[in-house]
């Protein structure tokens, strides 16, 4: 048993709790690792308040990468002192979904996250909120919840690799599938967002306007790839019309899950474009369209969800783009924060402000 500190969610709604808690060793097809960093993800609020739901209490964080420091019997694929990526939703391999190949669609993938993983110190038992409790200095996780790092690649930001590039590059590669020479929109430039302009431009596209309501991130989401930018209003999708010659863009990627956003995103794509949903919104976030629309113009509305990434296949290809400089994964993080930062940096999320804010260990 070890005892580290983490950030705890007592209860949805309460804030968190940077507390203490106790750590058992891996058992049989398990892996203890010590994180270097995981990043702060807005799936991460949304667990907090209950637009998405795990058994609580729970130790949040699912973005991060460390160093193994123990493994369980019949864990071979890693060794103490090993770097790793955790993945917070690993396929079974076979159930429906792993059998079509849509691994991301995995029906198990998140079946870690209803078991007691570790402990507080009174004993009251914990949750791996999304299945890897990478909020910890350590944690214990299923050994298929563990990727080696790719080689060059710091661990601070592999951490990075676990979420928000996955998705990003994902939902321009795998989803909306963008080809060389078209127009691309990405509605939201928070740390996923960043990271799907990145894509877009990795993918050839021509022109990739970026969204936010917030004016000031105009110089992040150029240095990331972005052409154009537009601050949003009540006229988003006409202004992006307006700069693509009344068309539209071949491809809109939302990256913030409201309503009034996908339903921007799916107004700027053109007659026969594709609009690809990566925000996750709650149920009170209705989107609704008529017959006639949806005819007339001709456009797909798909979800995405982890990129449709199998991460096993994708982090090596990641990995050839950051080494040739064709990725910048420094790029997307504005914060470097410790433990207790995570509430300020839930308000940062809330009020627009910044990228990615990355816990350092």
């Amino acid at each position: 048993m070890v005892r580290v500190r983490a950030a705890v969610l007592p209860a949805v709604g309460a804030p968190l709790e940077i507390a203490e808690i106790d750590l058992p060793e891996p058992g049989p097809g398990q892996v203890r690792v010590r994180l270097a960093a995981a990043g702060v993800c807005h799936s991460d609020l949304s667990l907090t308040n209950g637009t998405m739901r795990v058994p609580v209490p729970a130790v949040l964080g699912h973005e991060g990468a460390g160093t193994v420091v123990s493994v369980g019997e019949g864990v071979t694929h890693v060794a103490p002192g090993a770097g790793v990526v955790l993945n917070w939703a690993p396929s079974c391999g076979s159930c429906h979904a792993c059998g079509l190949g849509e691994v991301w669609l995995c029906g198990s993938a998140l079946a870690g996250a209803g078991e007691v993983y570790a402990r507080r110190a009174d004993g009251t038992g914990l949750h791996p909120g999304l299945n890897v409790a990478a909020f910890a200095e350590e944690t214990v996780v299923a050994a298929n919840c563990v990727l080696p790092v790719p080689d060059g690649i710091p661990l601070t930001d592999a951490a990075l690799l676990g979420c928000a590039v996955l998705t990003g590059y994902g939902a321009v590669h795998h989803s909306a599938r963008v080809r060389e020479g078209e127009t691309v929109a990405v509605f939201g430039v928070g740390g996923v967002g960043l990271a799907t302009l990145q894509a877009a431009r990795i993918a050839g596209a021509a022109r990739v306007v970026a969204v936010d309501v917030s004016a000031e991130k105009e110089g992040l989401a150029r240095a990331a790839g972005a052409t154009e930018y537009v601050v949003a209003s009540e006229t988003t999708a006409k202004d992006i019309r307006k700069l693509t010659g009344g068309h539209g863009v071949d491809v809109a990627v939302e990256c913030v899950g409201r309503a009034v956003t996908i339903r921007a995103a799916w107004e700027s794509t053109r007659r026969g474009g594709r609009t690809t949903v990566v925000g996750i919104g709650g149920k009170d976030q209705q989107v609704t369209f008529n017959a006639l629309e949806i005819f007339h113009w001709g456009r797909t509305l798909s979800g995405c969800v982890y990129g449709n990434s199998d991460p096993a296949v994708d982090l090596p290809v990641l990995a050839a783009h950051i080494r040739a400089g064709r990725l910048d994964l420094t790029g997307l993080v504005t914060d470097r924060i410790a433990l207790d930062g995570i509430p300020a940096a839930f308000e940062n999320m809330l009020a627009g402000k910044g990228g990615r804010a990355l816990v350092v260990f």
